[in-house]
């Protein structure tokens, strides 16, 4: 029962991205062959939105619901893994029109085929925890 909460927003979050055609396979491929401002607004919108949220979160020392001060660590240095996986996330994101919340939203809409996508995502995750005390980090 305690994460009815968390389903809800959930929900919501799909519905939203949803009406936005964030999810719409056409939008994307519009974002990676730079014909639409369309995704990169919602993308925009979201950074502005986040920047603006951990700065109110650290500047006001905001507290969660159980009183425990709300901590976000610093983010390590390293240049090149940051450029390679956000080339890697690119790709991936161009070849199969989704990124991963998108693709629990398609499944969720009854895009079933979808589903190797989610396959993919899973092992690729997978891959990456066997692989990654040999990857340059």
């Amino acid at each position: 029962m305690n994460y009815l909460k968390y389903l809800l927003v959930g929900f919501f979050f799909g519905i939203v991205l949803t009406k936005a055609e964030a999810v719409s396979w056409y939008r994307i491929y519009e974002m990676f062959q730079f014909q639409s401002f369309h995704m990169y607004g919602i993308i925009m919108t979201a950074i502005s939105v986040g920047v603006v949220s951990i700065q109110i979160i650290k500047r006001n020392k905001l507290k969660d619901f159980d009183g425990n001060l709300l901590t976000i660590q610093d983010k390590e240095k390293g240049n090149a893994r940051y450029w390679i996986g956000g080339i890697l996330f690119g790709l991936g994101w161009a070849m199969v029109g989704a990124c991963p919340g998108p693709i629990f939203i398609l499944l969720g809409a009854g895009f079933m085929s979808v589903g190797l996508i989610l396959i993919g995502a899973i092992l690729g995750t997978f891959l990456y925890g066997v692989l990654k005390d040999k990857l340059p980090h």
